[in-house]
């Protein structure tokens, strides 16, 4: 089985309100758009890890009618960094059963179903320790976690987060090229907002 989980809880301070409900350009908010496509791709459960825009999130959520597969979790201090995020959504989503753990960030809207599934099939075809999607050098989400990481996800500094055990992991990482670029559209500040209405 595989589990994701959005990251949702930050306060989107460069951006001056909070991401996840920002709208795409086919008019759904980016933690819907992103639910949805890991939904389609098979993903559950899918855990969006919200903060103080919970409510706001809830509300938007319940509206889009998505698969009963996604679940919110509340970070109660999203302040202590991403990592702590994980862990909020790694409690929830992942289970005996749970074999791989993929995880975006809500800032990554234009992420597709087909990009989810390419990832998860690279993971199922090579049991790479962590996959990702990647054009050229450049490298985009979700980023994959085989169950062997689990531990050293759980373990590793606040102040490094995940990034920390994809170094360690390096030279093992599989990356897969995706179908299309939306998981490289990273979506920061306000010019980037506009440029991918326009």
């Amino acid at each position: 089985m595989v589990s994701g989980v959005v990251l949702a809880a930050g306060d989107s301070t460069r951006m001056g309100a909070p991401k996840a409900l920002l709208e795409a350009p086919d008019g759904q908010p980016f933690v819907v758009r992103i639910s949805r496509a890991f939904a389609d791709a098979g993903v559950d459960p899918v855990v969006v890890v919200t903060g103080s825009a919970h409510d706001q999130i809830v509300q938007v959520v319940s509206v889009a009618a998505l698969p009963r597969s996604v679940r919110l979790a509340r970070n109660p201090d999203p302040g202590r960094g991403q990592l702590s995020s994980l862990w909020t959504g790694m409690a929830v989503a992942v289970t005996p059963d749970t074999q791989a753990l993929l995880m975006t960030l809500v800032d990554v809207p234009m992420l597709s179903a087909a990009t989810v599934e390419a990832v998860v099939s690279e993971w199922r075809r090579t049991g790479a320790p962590i996959v990702r999607p990647a054009i050229g050098a450049a490298h985009g989400h979700p980023v994959l976690f085989d169950r062997s990481l689990f531990d050293e996800l759980r373990q590793a500094p606040l102040e490094g987060g995940a990034k920390t055990v994809v170094r360690r992991h390096e030279a093992r990482i599989v990356n897969v090229t995706p179908p299309d670029d939306g998981c490289l559209r990273d979506i920061d500040t306000p010019e980037d907002y506009r440029s991918l209405l326009s």
